[in-house]
């Protein structure tokens, strides 16, 4: 199959800037294959927007779910809340042919290839940035006196589940469960919005946002599971860093105000496979 593995994060299509950014995307070649990990947007006709262009332009295109594409918002009167959104969620994407989490894994039998393309809703559980604080409550309490707290606090509901913590918990079950059951045999790329491992939330502005970012309980997943290649967002850091020799690949697009700084346009959609040439960084 001729093309590439692609993938893209944090397309945030209620701006304008960005909407045209994702409006150009166009694939290379007829087999191209684009992952899109989360925050495409906080309205559902946002997501659906732009999930349905993306899917009429690339062979297939993979989605996993962002924090705030699960935002319950208050511009949308009735939004459903929690697990209810994700599944609804979930429905839109199979009405136009996008695979999701809760699908069978696809292979990409491209360039680069085999490999099981493994998509992930696995949350966070406030178990990163504990260089900040110990706890989950002393964290979040130093989190409120720096005035850095993530609007997941206000927006992202957990129902059913009693906290994010523990519907993270449940995801994580899942997802184990799931993975367990895949083909040993090929090597995996791993796909979620939160990265699987803390060491890129070291950079940020604020060490306090970290608790909103991951889960330590992933950290040896890309080892456990074969990975290629590990591909996630939610940072707005586009980079790649290396873990156990394991190219993990932060590919937001992010807000204009952030895009808009650098010296170059953005360079998204990112290849992921075949794996670029490079010397892996410890």
């Amino acid at each position: 199959m001729d093309g590439r593995l692609l993938a893209v994060s944090d397309l945030h299509v209620s701006k304008p800037e960005n909407r045209r950014i994702v409006e150009a995307f166009v694939p290379d070649a007829g087999g191209d294959w684009l992952i899109v990990c989360g925050d495409v947007g906080e309205a559902i006709k946002d997501i659906e927007w732009a999930l349905r262009l993306l899917s009429e332009r690339f062979a297939t295109v993979l989605w996993v779910p962002g924090n705030h594409d699960l935002w319950t918002s208050t511009d949308e009167p009735g939004a459903l809340r929690g697990d209810a959104r994700y599944r609804l969620l979930i429905e839109l994407c199979r009405r136009i042919g996008v695979l999701t989490p809760e699908d069978p894994f696809a292979v990409w039998q491209g360039m680069g290839g085999p490999a099981t393309v493994v998509p992930l809703f696995v949350l966070y559980d406030y178990t990163f940035g504990r260089n900040v604080a110990p706890t989950k409550k002393q964290s979040l309490a130093r989190a409120y006196e720096a005035g850095v707290v993530c609007f997941d606090e206000y927006l992202l509901h957990s129902d059913p589940f009693p906290t994010r913590d523990a519907w993270c918990e449940a995801r994580l079950k899942e997802s184990e469960r799931r993975l367990a059951a895949r083909d040993p045999d090929i090597p995996t790329v791993l796909v979620n919005h939160f990265p699987l491992v803390e060491e890129p939330t070291r950079v940020l502005r604020h060490p306090e946002f970290a608790q909103w970012c991951g889960t330590a309980r992933t950290a040896d997943w890309h080892r456990r599971f074969g990975a290629l290649a590990a591909v996630y967002g939610h940072l707005h850091i586009p980079r790649t860093t290396w873990h156990d020799g394991v190219p993990f690949k932060e590919v937001s697009l992010g807000y204009p105000r952030e895009w808009m700084r650098r010296p170059r346009p953005p360079k998204v959609p990112c290849q992921i496979l075949p794996l670029v040439a490079g010397r892996p960084r410890e």
